[in-house]
C-alpha cells in the first residue's frame, strides 16, 4: 500500500519546481502540498498552501509549519553564471543545507529529493566551481538522518506545456527534443518524468540514491 504523500516544495516560481507541483497536484496519492516562496506562485487548489518567507537562511518564523510532511522537493537554486564564487557556495551549499538540517530536525521520516544537475562532481575535486559545490551539497545531504535523499541530475529537460515559467530560450530549442532523446537518451527527460520520479522517490524501496538521467527516467515507470 502507497504511503499518502504530504510534500514541501521549494521553487515553485521557476521552472522546475512549477513542473514538480503540476505533478504533484495532479497525483491522487498526494494529499497535501506546502510551497514556501519570497513571492506568490500564483496558484490555487484544495491540496495546496503556501508560505510566502523572505529569508530562507532564517527559518525561525516558520518552523512550526514545517512539521508533520514526509516529503521535500527542493527546487531552489541559482545559476553560476556572473556570480562569484563565495556567493554561489552560499545560495547553493549552505542555503540547502540549512534548509534541510532543520526539515530533518522537524520531521523524521522524510524523503529530501533535491535538484542538482548533470555533470555534478561527487568527488568535490577537479572540474567547474559549480560541479564541485553541487557534488558538496549533495553528499552532505545524504549524511543527514532522512528516511530517503535524492539527488536529481537532469540534462536537457523539456518542460511542461502550458506552465508559464518555463524559461524563455526553450521554445527556440525544444525541437532538439526528439533528436536528443533518441540518440542520449540518458541525458534527455521531460519536466513531467523528474516530478512523478520525485513522487516514486517517496515509496521507493531505495534510501539514498544519486539519479542522473537514465535513473529520473526509470523511476518516473517505477510505480
Amino acid at each position: 500500500m502507497l504511503k499518502k504523500i504530504k510534500a514541501i516544495i521549494t521553487g515553485a516560481t521557476g521552472m522546475v519546481g512549477e513542473g514538480v507541483l503540476h505533478e504533484a497536484l495532479l497525483d491522487s496519492n498526494v494529499e497535501s502540498v506546502l510551497v514556501i516562496n519570497r513571492k506568490a506562485c500564483g496558484i490555487s487548489h484544495p491540496k495546496l498552501k503556501e508560505i510566502i518567507h523572505a529569508d530562507f537562511f532564517d527559518l525561525n518564523a516558520i518552523e512550526q509549519q514545517l512539521q508533520g510532511y514526509n516529503a521535500c522537493f527542493f527546487c531552489l537554486g541559482t545559476t553560476s553564471v556572473g556570480v562569484d564564487e563565495e556567493t554561489y557556495y552560499k545560495m547553493t551549499y549552505t542555503l540547502t543545507l540549512y534548509f534541510a538540517t532543520t526539515l530533518s530536525r522537524l520531521n523524521n521520516d522524510l524523503c529530501f529529493c533535491y535538484v542538482s544537475g548533470a555533470g555534478t562532481n561527487s568527488s568535490e575535486k577537479g572540474g567547474s566551481n559549480w560541479s564541485r559545490v553541487k557534488g558538496k551539497t549533495e553528499n552532505d545531504l545524504m549524511k543527514l538522518p532522512f528516511s530517503k535523499v535524492f539527488a536529481f541530475r537532469p540534462g536537457f529537460i523539456k518542460p511542461t506545456e502550458g506552465l508559464k515559467n518555463t524559461l524563455s530560450f526553450y521554445k527556440y530549442i525544444n525541437w532538439l527534443f526528439p533528436i536528443g532523446r533518441a540518440i542520449a537518451p540518458a541525458m534527455f527527460c521531460t519536466l513531467s518524468e523528474i516530478g512523478i520520479a520525485m513522487l516514486n522517490c517517496v515509496n521507493s524501496s531505495e534510501n539514498r540514491k544519486v539519479l542522473e538521467g537514465k535513473d529520473i527516467i526509470a523511476f518516473a515507470k517505477l510505480l
